[in-house]
């Protein structure tokens, strides 16, 4: 029977590759999130008739509860 201490760094690379991937795609995901908000607040690219601050504060509440 192999432990896993031996599995681990026997395969090592096969554990990291995939996370650094999945921690990267999240990372990317929220500075998306942070680059749209700053977007969106923005008074170039603001929409006529937009309450901009309604969907910052919407956009929070589902980041951070």
């Amino acid at each position: 029977m192999v432990n896993f201490a031996q599995v681990v760094r026997d395969h090592w690379v096969h554990i990291l590759v995939p996370l650094g991937f999945v921690i990267g795609c999240y990372l990317d995901r929220m500075n998306d999130e942070k680059l749209s908000t700053f977007r969106n607040k923005s008074l170039l690219y603001r929409r006529p008739g937009e309450n901009v601050w309604e969907c910052v504060c919407n956009m929070h509440l589902t980041l951070f509860c």
